[in-house]
């Protein structure tokens, strides 16, 4: 830089440090007079005595007359009346880079095993706004996941954004593993919003594995920590899916779950006085998912094909946050409580799930034989009952006796183990097999 360029800069350099005290401190929300900040920028809390001084991260959420609200990143012990806060006046930045593949970092980006963040990353700023419109390119290319029902009958474009919606304990944690094993997309991102401490370790070591961690940067933002923390988890790995594909990859990126979002955003939103809505949701949920959710997809330079997890209470489609990000996404995966209780995994019910990208990214082959097995499905599933009890005679109606008979085959094809890697051309092939074997 020249020096008459660093005499020009001066002027606009800002060389005040502003300063506020705090007030007050209710629940999540601490409040001070002051200092001077804008929604969104981080502040810092200095608390302790001046041999043990220590800082505390906030965030700006919110203002009431003169008073600021700051909404803690961590725990918000040790803050006292008159605890000076300082003003940063920049939001939230991470660190990335490719030398940050195969860690493990939590929402503020800082590994979590203690170690130090390698050198020449790169800043980046997690609160961005979704790619232009005119700027996305269609999706018109597969991308296979390695999940053998997903690649042939619910085939996933790159730069598409897909829904699992499931209750509890149904193996959305194991789907998420195999896709991130077996993918053929350059990297993973994935976020662990709100998940049991001990279920961290066990999907870094039995689901997702070495193999998979080593093309993977994993963001962990567990249950116990404060409500902020485990938005900015959303945040930071949508911000780091973002700068790869930037850079021209094609990303995976899943977040585990969307759900604990946007509970954590109800929480800051009731703190910071917004009424509750929809089941106890505030208006902020419902403008922040589709902010978020838009980010991923395509842009100029590359993809991010993206999986969020929607935890359905009581396996109910259509509770608000389900309903919402259904609505936003470009398909859905429906896994079935049901077929997992019969030992069928993954659990995802073919019939209840749709991409809507399929159409355009396969050939008429594919779709042809997709759609017939779907039918048979169909067919047999809604005389079931009827066959289970033994009042459908065979000889009655002859796509019902098709279906009887193909049906074992086709739940055979269905199954796939966790540690069996299933590639996009096999899939599709065994299906079409299948099917000309129903047609003859």
């Amino acid at each position: 830089m020249s020096l008459t360029n660093v005499l020009q800069a001066i002027p606009m350099l800002d060389s005040y440090v502003r300063f506020g005290k705090v007030t007050r401190v209710i629940g999540l929300m601490i409040e001070s007079r002051g200092p001077a900040s804008s929604i969104g920028d981080l502040c810092l809390i200095h608390i302790g005595s001046k041999q043990k001084q220590r800082c505390i991260q906030a965030e700006v959420v919110g203002f009431r007359d003169e008073t600021v609200i700051l909404m803690p990143y961590t725990s918000i012990k040790d803050i006292s009346p008159g605890a000076v806060v300082e003003a940063t006046s920049k939001p939230l930045q991470v660190k990335v880079g490719m030398d940050l593949v195969g860690k493990v970092i939590d929402s503020l980006g800082n590994p979590l095993d203690d170690s130090m963040l390698p050198k020449g990353l790169t800043a980046v700023s997690i609160d961005r706004d979704p790619p232009n419109p005119m700027y996305r390119p269609p999706i018109e290319e597969p991308i296979e996941v390695g999940i053998r029902l997903v690649d042939s009958l619910l085939t996933v474009g790159k730069g598409q954004r897909v829904g699992i919606f499931a209750g509890s304990g149904v193996g959305k944690s194991t789907t998420l593993g195999m896709i991130a094993r077996n993918t053929e997309a350059d990297l993973n991102v994935i976020a662990l919003i709100g998940e049991r401490g001990r279920e961290v370790r066990e999907f870094l070591e039995r689901d997702l594995g070495p193999e998979g961690l080593k093309r993977s940067i994993v963001v962990v933002a567990t249950s116990d920590q404060p409500a902020l923390m485990r938005i900015k988890g959303a945040y930071t790995a949508t911000a780091i899916a973002e700068y790869f594909r930037d850079k021209g990859l094609n990303v995976m990126m899943m977040m585990d779950s969307v759900t604990r979002v946007a509970m954590a955003q109800r929480e800051v939103g009731l703190a910071i006085g917004e009424p509750p809505t929809t089941k106890g949701y505030t208006p902020s949920v419902f403008s922040v998912l589709p902010k978020l959710l838009e980010r991923t997809g395509t842009n100029e330079y590359g993809t991010i094909t993206a999986f969020y997890t929607v935890l359905v209470d009581g396996d109910d489609m259509n509770e608000p946050i389900a309903d919402t990000v259904r609505g936003i996404l470009d398909g859905h995966i429906v896994m079935d409580r049901q077929l997992a209780n019969k030992g069928q995994y993954p659990a995802i019910n073919v019939l209840k799930s749709v991409s809507r990208v399929m159409n355009n990214i396969v050939d008429e082959t594919h779709l042809r034989a997709a759609s017939r097995m779907r039918s048979l499905m169909s067919t047999y599933l809604n005389s079931e009952d009827l066959i289970n009890i033994g009042a459908y005679k065979r000889g009655s109606n002859r796509e019902i006796d098709e279906a009887i008979r193909y049906y074992p085959s086709i739940i055979s094809f269905l199954k796939q183990g966790t540690a069996e890697n299933s590639t996009m051309l096999s899939s599709v092939d065994d299906m079409k097999k299948l099917v000309e074997l129903s047609d003859s």
